[in-house]
């Protein structure tokens, strides 16, 4: 293997080159535009939202969902513990108090049972939880999002990772008053940058795209009552995510084939288990991921390293980083075991059966058993 292969490399391979010289000839190079529609409307056909709202980031999405929804100084808000810091920041930024909940093993994401267990318990009520949907992987979203609606809390789906993952058949991110998509480089599809906020409310994407653009109010010259952002999309790159939406089952295919890969090689050894998917559920497999029961993770990703294959520990969970040393959680030890155990394996979509036969016979090679 003389030529590195990433984690999930970015794979542009039809339409995305002529749609960006659309756009120069057309002289829109800006944070709005033709393919700016466009591409929401593409997401909007493809997960079942009713609205949606291109961005700079999943982020900035976030960011502008908990603005909307009121958080504000000192609120809690509930999120995954087992999830990339990316999903918390924008509590931060609007200094609320981010709360964390711990993993179930059934599907590494957000446990039903803890958030039930804290909300029944919890001297001051949340405002919202951001869950996760963590590596493409479904939560048990039915079952949380009746919890959030029975604890009158606002639900705002994390769906960064996992964009073509559905649940009994409908799209992660349009189940809660909320959904955030990212698009960054190493995502399932990428414009290089960007994000998208989804919601069933009209009313709310509507003031996310005031919000968005700098909050000016519709006078001739710069007026504002509130302050906003400068969160939109530029028209480039959502010519690049118009046609990454052309392939994205193609993408989840993939990525699904390539995770059947790995369990293939991979699946009758007793020392390695693989990210579950919960029942009527379909991830999208962005990484295959995998955890050891004796061996440690550290000597399986420098023998990859030493064959030009990158591999990358789990999140650390939030609870364990120095920033929230001092932050409310209820933690069982889930997250925490599945971190200090478990590696995120190579997943790009240019990858054939070969590359991850020979990834495989790394690992079993390196493993202490």
């Amino acid at each position: 293997m003389n030529n590195k292969i990433f984690l999930s490399p970015p794979h542009m391979c039809g339409n995305e080159l002529k749609y960006i010289e659309k756009v120069f000839e057309s002289n829109y190079i800006a944070p709005l535009g033709e393919y700016v529609n466009k591409f929401e409307e593409s997401i909007k056909h493809y997960t079942g939202a009713p609205y949606a709202l291109a961005l700079s980031s999943g982020t900035a999405a976030l960011h502008l969902a908990l603005r909307i929804l009121g958080i504000k100084d000192g609120d809690d808000v509930l999120a995954s513990t087992f999830t990339f810091i990316g999903s918390i920041n924008a509590i931060l930024y609007e200094r609320a108090t981010p709360v964390f909940i711990d993993s179930d093993q059934e599907s590494w994401n957000l446990s039903p049972r803890l958030l039930e267990e804290y909300l029944s318990t919890a001297v001051k009520k949340p405002k919202a939880l951001i869950l996760t949907h963590l590596y493409g992987q479904c939560a048990d979203i039915k079952k949380i999002s009746e919890i959030c609606q029975q604890y009158e809390i606002y639900l705002i789906e994390d769906a960064a990772e996992s964009l073509g993952a559905t649940y009994d058949n409908k799209h992660t991110g349009s189940f809660g008053d909320f959904g955030i998509y990212s698009f960054n480089g190493n995502k399932i599809i990428t414009t290089s940058g960007g994000g998208m906020l989804v919601s069933h409310k009209k009313e709310w994407i509507e003031k996310a795209k005031f919000y968005s653009t700098q909050a000016k109010e519709p006078f001739i010259h710069y007026e504002h009552l509130e302050y906003g952002y400068n969160y939109r999309m530029s028209n480039v790159l959502a010519a690049i995510g118009v046609a990454q939406m052309e392939v994205i089952e193609q993408r989840v295919n993939q990525k699904r084939t390539i995770f059947n890969w790995y369990k293939k090689y991979l699946g009758n050894v007793d020392e390695i288990q693989l990210m579950p998917e919960l029942e009527g559920s379909r991830g999208n497999r962005w990484l295959t991921t995998v955890t050891f029961e004796k061996t440690n993770f550290n000597k399986i990703m420098e023998a990859l390293a030493s064959i030009n294959v990158e591999s990358r520990p789990l999140w650390k969970p939030m609870h364990m980083q120095p920033l929230f040393k001092d932050v409310k959680c209820l933690v069982d030890g889930t997250s925490a075991r599945l971190f200090q155990s478990g590696l995120c394996l190579a997943s790009g979509t240019f990858m054939i059966e070969e590359n991850v036969k020979n990834i495989c016979n790394i690992i079993k090679n390196n493993l202490d058993i």
